[in-house]
């Protein structure tokens, strides 16, 4: 079975978790603009963790960058990349439907990506791609 085709382009899965862990970065993206306006135009408890949380966002949306190009570049390191971030994603979405300040709508975003890209994950074409030597 053969992960890349013939011209060299990775498979249609791939291509697919690719596109999927873009959104997810893009979602994060958003985040950080949000975010970033908010700082500026709210006064927020403590100024330390608001830009805490704004580079913590940054990164994420960085390392979720990474991941999908290395997707498209067909990298053996993005599988467990991918695994780990999709967990980390699980929790937060968990978290975002629970609380004082719940936001169901971002939740059942963030859980339908993480899911997504999980089931993905787990696609023959896409485990022959970080299988290949």
């Amino acid at each position: 079975m053969n992960a890349q085709e013939p011209a060299g382009r990775p498979h249609p899965m791939v291509m697919v978790l690719a596109g999927v862990i873009f959104a997810e970065c893009t979602v994060f993206t958003v985040a950080v603009a949000y975010f970033v306006v908010e700082l500026f135009s709210a006064v927020p408890d403590s100024y330390p963790i608001a830009i805490a949380i704004v580079v913590l966002l940054a990164l994420g949306a960085l390392w979720l960058g990474l991941i999908a190009a290395g997707w498209l570049r067909g990298r053996r390191w993005v599988r467990g990349a991918t695994f780990m971030w999709q967990v980390l994603q699980l929790a937060l979405a968990v978290g975002c439907f629970q609380g004082t300040f719940a936001r169901p709508d971002i939740g059942w975003l963030l859980l339908v990506l993480a899911l997504a890209a999980v089931a993905l994950l787990f696609s023959r074409h896409v485990i022959a791609v970080t299988a290949r030597r």
